[in-house]
């Protein structure tokens, strides 16, 4: 079976960004519902049982990318009867997968009160909040799972992308008017476990009349086996490390700043993470493109492209940081008020933090396109523990700014110099000066495009929305005015528009 990839890849970019975009105004939506009518506690204590099961979730071992990877083939061979059977396979691993999910949070049940510090809400059972939440996870697997990897398979994410939009717009709908009416946060997590399974079902029905002779049957190979399960030990470190790194700040600040501290971090950290989603849809859609190229095109073209990328990649960035810098305070005061603001060392902190999470993002796009999972299994990890020791360090010396600091150390210091080593000792040998010159140049511009922001947004008093929207103008035109006088030149030289749109088409 041939696959359209070219139209699949457009769709799939499409309602990708249509779903990022929604993902991102709904939860910032629901977050202020929730301040407003439970209280800032609440939030905190969402917050941290999502990172609790990111944690139990690496039961899944990174089995759903080794699986759809493995499917690739047979698809393409219309090899019907070993695609029955790489979804009987994956049916069985979901089944252990919620079981040990399951075995693992009854474990971590008694030690949940230690994990938050301070008050909880009088009127919550954290215990009974707690179960809810994982009884979510563990019907999440366990409930016709397997059925997404079909679709994910035969690049039909769009279809996955409706369903996850209908099946999370019944569960805001519900969660609001559960918080608007009855005020109650029990009745909010039972909509989450309401809708992971409807979710689960209405894709298993798309799935089934999509492709309604695929469904699971029959025994994979021990050789096949063999090599899904090498797949799975490689990405699993990479998993591990992702996992620790995303959740250690959430449980080390519950555990020693509080629930309050934690949502108000959280509040900041939501805006910062809708901008990084921006990129990641940048990424994952020029991807294939690039792993294409890396085949088809010799070193010098890819080298070429690489630069180009990162270029395109840090004038974004530029802007972007440029807009943080200046907007987070104003956009803070008038969502949640000052009571609940950090301070400005905190904006500065996440701005490094944005910069080095995305420079590894950057370059990892290149490392996944190459296939340098392998050599690159450890660094996810280590970077990963080396986070959640420097957290547990800092912050009983500098509180939340500790805990900050300890992500960009981990991915500034380890992540960001170990991706680029090996993306280079396995590629693009010979030309790390001349990537590294063009990277401080980058970072340069970066620099002088916030700084010249900050001067010229100081003269604007104006506050409220229209502050904020004035201030948003002004800073787009200067960033883009000091990146086009400083990079006039490389402008000209790079066919950058194109660029993005042959990455596109070889999709």
């Amino acid at each position: 079976m041939k696959l359209d990839r070219r139209k699949n890849a457009i769709r799939n970019v499409f309602f990708g960004i249509v779903l990022r975009f929604y993902n991102m105004l709904m939860p910032f939506i629901m977050r202020s519902v929730m301040i407003y009518t439970l209280g800032i506690d609440y939030l905190g204590l969402n917050g941290l049982f999502v990172s609790v099961l990111q944690i139990l979730n690496l039961a899944e071992l990174g089995v759903g990318s080794a699986m759809i990877f493995s499917m690739y083939k047979p698809i393409a061979e219309q090899n019907t009867s070993k695609i029955c059977a790489l979804i009987n396979l994956y049916r069985y691993y979901y089944r252990i997968i919620g079981g040990v999910i399951l075995f693992l949070g009854l474990l971590l049940l008694p030690f949940i009160p230690y994990m938050i510090s301070g008050d909880v809400p009088t009127d919550i059972n954290i215990y009974v909040v707690y179960l809810l939440n994982l009884s979510g996870t563990v019907f999440s697997y366990w409930f016709l799972a397997y059925r997404n990897s079909i679709l994910r398979a035969h690049q039909r994410e769009d279809v996955v992308s409706k369903i996850t939009m209908l099946t999370v717009t019944i569960q805001y709908g519900i969660q609001f008017l559960v918080l608007y009416f009855l005020h109650n946060y029990y009745y909010y997590v039972i909509a989450i476990l309401f809708t992971q399974i409807l979710n689960n079902v209405l894709t298993a029905i798309a799935s089934r009349h999509m492709y309604p002779n695929m469904y699971p049957y029959g025994e994979v190979s021990g050789h096949e086996k063999s090599l899904i399960n090498q797949r799975i030990k490689d990405l699993f470190t990479a998993k591990l490390g992702g996992t620790i790194l995303n959740s250690a700040d959430t449980l080390v600040i519950s555990t020693f700043l509080g629930l309050k501290i934690l949502a108000m971090y959280q509040n900041y950290y939501l805006i910062m993470n809708a901008v990084m989603s921006l990129f990641t849809v940048f990424f994952s859609s020029i991807l294939a493109g690039v792993g294409n190229s890396l085949i088809t095109e010799d070193r010098e073209k890819n080298f070429r492209d690489f630069e180009r990328v990162t270029f395109i990649v840090f004038v974004l960035m530029a802007v972007c940081m440029s807009e943080m810098l200046i907007l987070y305070q104003p956009f803070m005061e008038l969502w949640v008020g000052q009571d609940l603001m950090l301070d400005m060392n905190v904006v500065i902190l996440l701005c490094v933090y944005f910069f080095v999470v995305e420079y590894v993002m950057l370059v990892s796009l290149y490392k996944d396109a190459g296939g340098v999972w392998h050599a690159d299994r450890l660094r996810p990890l280590i970077s990963g523990l080396i986070n959640l020791g420097v957290n547990l360090f800092a912050v009983n010396y500098w509180g939340l700014y500790g805990v900050i600091i300890s992500t960009i150390i981990s991915s500034g210091f380890v992540s960001a110099p170990w991706v680029t080593y090996n993306v280079f000792k396995l590629m693009f040998i010979g030309k790390e000066k001349i990537y590294l010159k063009g990277l401080l140049e980058n970072f340069v511009v970066i620099i002088l495009s916030m700084i010249s922001s900050y001067f010229v947004s100081s003269i604007i008093y104006t506050n409220g929305i229209i502050g904020i929207l004035i201030r948003f103008l002004l800073v787009l035109v200067v960033s883009l005015v000091v990146i086009s006088v400083y990079h006039m030149k490389k402008i000209k030289e790079l066919g950058l528009k194109q660029l993005y749109f042959n990455m596109l088409r070889r999709t």
